[in-house]
């Protein structure tokens, strides 16, 4: 654990870059493959690479991303413009976390629908509107559990949120029909 902490400590964007590039790629795999019951047809050689690279540049943002929302939400505490029940605790956690997803969310979900869109030369917005509204029932609660963690932690559990995702959406999936 302690090698963990210093590698991320110390690699703070290439760590972010390999967490999510790893575990966000296998949160995009497991919805297919418990709808479509194979990988085929899923990506080419290629196109694998290129989604994992996708999801490393993705990393990378949103790394940026909580810092930033943090810093935004410490500012508005600063200036007496949140109730002091946000200062600290659950209560700093679920502030960073529904301004993180409101103001960074569905911008960081375009960016990523742009960056599929281009690897797999199509060009789809498809079921955009219900990846938006997890930002509401799945990562505003998953963040507030994140944003809990100590610092080292945050971007590990973000990037393997997206497998719990990948199985909660492969199982509503394969309900659905």
């Amino acid at each position: 654990m302690e090698a963990y902490i210093h590698w991320v400590k110390e690699n703070p964007l290439v760590s972010a870059a390999v967490q999510f590039g790893i575990l966000g790629t296998i949160g995009e795999i497991i919805p297919y493959l418990l709808k479509k019951k194979t990988l085929k047809g899923f990506a080419n050689p290629w196109e694998f690479i290129a989604k994992i690279l996708a999801w490393a540049l993705l990393g990378v943002i949103i790394k940026y991303g909580f810092t930033g929302m943090k810093g935004f939400v410490n500012n508005l505490l600063e200036h007496d413009l949140l109730p002091v029940f946000f200062a600290q605790g659950f209560g700093y956690a679920f502030a960073v976390s529904v301004i993180t997803n409101v103001l960074f969310g569905p911008q960081m979900m375009l960016f990523h629908r742009v960056e599929d869109n281009l690897i797999m030369r199509e060009w789809s917005f498809a079921g955009i509107e219900n990846a938006i509204k997890t930002l509401i029932w799945f990562w505003i609660p998953a963040h507030t559990i994140t944003f809990m963690l100590p610092g080292p932690f945050q971007i590990g559990l973000a990037a393997a949120w997206s497998i719990a995702l990948g199985i909660i959406l492969g199982f509503a999936n394969t309900k659905k029909e």
